[in-house]
């Protein structure tokens, strides 16, 4: 699945569940040149790493430029109430959004990520087994005795976060917690949680992310890499299929991944991107499946446009990889700021245990969906010709008001109405047939049929594979497929 996730039906519906579309990018703002690198809400004010600049977003998305931050990639920021503190791979600043004071912390150790307890940011210094613990409510302010070490193993210090009122420790191999026991200075308040210490690591600082009550991150330990985890209590819990670990796997480099967290209408998401391997997983904690999420250049499958999240003003936002947009995640929209959200769905004919590697000759395959669905203006570019729109004059003069400009292939439509594409492999997803279109019904055909009829006989392996997939604007909600068949002997 690409794009696309289950839903469950709780009550008895027609089936047990259906394939919904992913939510689209609606922007909302432009901060800075990007690529959008941290985000974090506190009070009225979203709080933007921008580039090598930190702005400061009000309600209405204006953006007031507060400083610079140094170097590139995922920063870290914690609030204090008072005080933003970033850690930026290195060099770390303090906001004080009372005075309005900005000021870099030269004089501290270089930081790799922050998390703020019980009154203390605390921060890991990169390359190394320590973390250090500021000053109570003061960020800029650091003893030189507020030092400790994650020292239950050898390997170094990849991450810190704080959840349930504990700070969890990241080492390359091993985790431990520590509680704040209230110890008096100088040194830090916290101590070793005993007992609580597993023997599986982060394999990447910024893939750590809480949902569902728990914390969710890739891992790695003394024995490989590669590997999701949830916390169950103080014990990581395998979260990943072996095929998500076989794709993992293929990455190569994968200490850049980068993680995210949101919810929306029920669905606890956990966004996985590896930058390096231009790709993007999404586990749904709600369902505990899997799927993916892309966006599309020149036809091809990119990593999802998201870079970070917050929740403002009512809404998930994302930051763009690349540049400084800014977006809603908007289930009612079906693109990705105006450019193609493309949607796939692959499946093995037979089931299970069923094929027996003998010739089928396949008849009809019908999709069980919803149809005739309003399809907004939609203005095709063909590669050979000058634009052309499939609306009215009216429809025309909508689509300039709205400022939608949707760039699509024209073989993904139909005389006008959305379409779906179904496309079919014979050796198990190493070649495919052709495309085969078919209408998903104007506005209003809610009985229109999506069928496609004489499929042929299954050759070579007799391992056929069906993939559907659609870039129309259109919700999608499929139930499920019914395949007509018959075997042979041979």
């Amino acid at each position: 699945m690409v794009n696309l996730f289950p839903e469950i039906i709780p009550e008895a519906g027609k089936e047990p569940a259906f394939l919904n579309r992913a939510p689209g990018l609606r922007k909302v703002a432009t901060v800075g040149t990007g690529p959008v690198r941290g985000m974090l809400q506190y009070g009225q004010w979203l709080y933007v790493v921008s580039n090598d600049k930190l702005y400061k977003v009000d309600q209405r998305y204006n953006a007031t430029q507060i400083g610079g931050v140094a170097n590139t990639g995922p920063v870290s920021m914690a609030f204090n109430g008072t005080q933003l503190f970033i850690a930026a791979n290195g060099p770390s600043y303090v906001y004080n959004s009372v005075d309005s004071t900005y000021v870099e912390n030269s004089s501290f150790p270089p930081a790799e990520t922050v998390t703020f307890l019980d009154g203390y940011f605390i921060f890991n210094q990169i390359s190394s087994q320590k973390f250090w613990v500021t000053d109570s409510y003061d960020g800029t302010k650091l003893d030189g005795a507020s030092v400790a070490s994650a020292e239950g193993s050898p390997d170094g210090l990849v991450a810190l976060v704080a959840d349930h009122n504990e700070l969890w420790l990241f080492g390359s191999n091993s985790i431990e917690v520590w509680y704040d026991a209230g110890l008096p200075p100088p040194g830090v308040p916290f101590q070793r949680i005993q007992g609580a210490f597993n023997e599986l690591g982060c394999a990447a600082a910024f893939s750590i992310a809480k949902l569902d009550n728990a914390l969710f991150w890739l891992g790695a330990d003394a024995r490989g890499q590669g590997v999701v985890y949830r916390a169950n209590g103080y014990i990581g819990q395998r979260v990943s299929t072996h095929a998500v670990e076989y794709a993992i796997a293929q990455y190569g480099n994968i200490s850049d991944a980068i993680a995210y967290s949101y919810q929306q209408e029920g669905h606890a998401f956990y966004v996985l991107t590896f930058p390096s391997a231009n790709a993007t997983w999404v586990y749904d904690a709600s369902t505990q499946a899997w799927h993916e999420r892309a966006s599309w250049e020149n036809d091809n499958a990119i990593r999802h446009r998201s870079n970070c999240r917050a929740v403002f003003n009512s809404e998930v936002l994302v930051g763009d990889f690349e540049n400084g947009d800014i977006y809603a995640f908007d289930l009612d929209v079906y693109s990705d700021n105006g450019n193609v959200q493309k949607w796939i769905r692959s499946w093995r004919a037979l089931a299970t245990g069923t094929n027996n590697l003998k010739r089928t000759a396949q008849h009809s395959l019908q999709l069980d969906c919803e149809v005739g669905f309003d399809m907004p203006p939609v203005l095709v570019i063909p590669t050979t010709t000058a634009p052309v729109f499939l609306d009215s004059e009216a429809g025309l003069d909508l689509l300039t008001e709205s400022g939608i400009f949707l760039i699509v292939d024209p073989g993904m439509i139909l005389n006008g109405e959305p379409s779906v594409l179904l496309r079919w492999s014979d050796d198990g997803g190493h070649n495919w047939s052709n495309y085969h279109s078919r209408s998903m019904g104007a506005t209003g055909e809610t009985g229109q049929r999506v069928i496609w009829r004489r499929l042929g006989m299954t050759m070579k392996l007799r391992d056929r594979v069906y993939e559907i997939s659609g870039t129309d604007p259109v919700k999608i909600a499929i139930m499920g497929a019914e395949l007509i068949l018959s075997p042979t002997n041979a």
